[in-house]
């Protein structure tokens, strides 16, 4: 059995984003989203998100860029600006994310699964509180963000993004360890890092032809580049738009069906 989980990253970053992500839906072979509670355009993704129900919502937790929710002070703007907070105990993580959580809850949402804006979780502290949270509210998928080796596509994904994604896969042990001990579920793989802001339909083609067996959930940046998302803190602008063409390109979902692939969400993902 192969199922494959197509979630969108930055739910709720601009009104732009917001649109392209629930088109990938409607249109394409997206099934999920994480939502951004700090996010400028937060309700009009809520309003989205309730017109499109067969849309997965989770929560995209936020501790680089934008405003704090449990302060209201700035966030650290790089993830290196991040790591020395943490290292100085700057931040006070669980604080911040239950904030975000509790947001995204009480504008009368259900989220499936969560995951975090620049990969974050990774850090141990903030993996200690997601994998909390996780089990205080009872949102048990968590996303595992190790790169299944792209061989297929090595030729077109830049050295420093595989070398990268090998140096994430050293966290590993211990990044599990701390899930199973507060009873969260991973899906088997994950995809989509080293082809961030870089992929067509033809490196989806190519990616589901090597599909393993199992659950995997492939990462995505789908949105359409409009006024919003150009004067918005992002390197991922119009790379959105060509995203948005691969997901809803009829040849990727006819790659799907050719390899057998069954499009889930976390709500029925075995």
């Amino acid at each position: 059995m192969k199922q494959l989980v197509v979630n969108a990253d930055d739910f709720g970053f601009t009104p732009d984003v917001n649109e392209g992500i629930v088109e990938a839906h409607r249109r394409g072979i997206l099934t999920a989203t994480t939502l951004m509670a700090n996010g400028a355009a937060f309700d009009d993704a809520v309003r989205l998100a309730r017109e499109a129900p067969s849309l997965d919502i989770g929560c995209h937790l936020v501790l680089v860029g934008g405003r704090s929710l449990s302060t209201r002070s700035p966030l650290p703007r790089s993830v290196p600006q991040l790591l020395g907070a943490l290292a100085r105990r700057e931040i006070l993580v669980y604080d911040e994310l239950a904030a975000q959580v509790r947001c995204i809850v009480d504008a009368g949402l259900q989220p499936t699964h969560l995951d975090t804006h620049k990969h974050t979780h990774l850090a141990p502290p903030v993996l200690d509180a997601v994998a909390r949270l996780s089990e205080e509210f009872g949102i048990r998928w968590v996303r595992r963000p190790f790169d299944l080796p792209l061989n297929a596509l090595g030729g077109s994904v830049p050295r420093t993004k595989r070398l990268t994604s090998g140096a994430l896969g050293l966290l590993q042990r211990r990044f599990h360890r701390v899930l199973e001990q507060h009873g969260c579920r991973t899906t088997d793989h994950f995809a989509g890092f080293q082809i961030t802001g870089r992929f067509r339909a033809a490196q989806l083609v190519e990616l589901f032809g090597a599909l393993p067996e199992g659950s995997t959930e492939l990462m995505c940046h789908p949105g359409r580049c409009g006024e919003a998302l150009r004067n918005a803190p992002t390197r991922l602008k119009e790379s959105r738009e060509r995203e948005l063409e691969a997901l809803v390109a009829p040849e990727v979902r006819a790659a799907l069906e050719r390899h057998g692939i069954e499009l889930v969400n976390y709500q029925n993902l075995v």
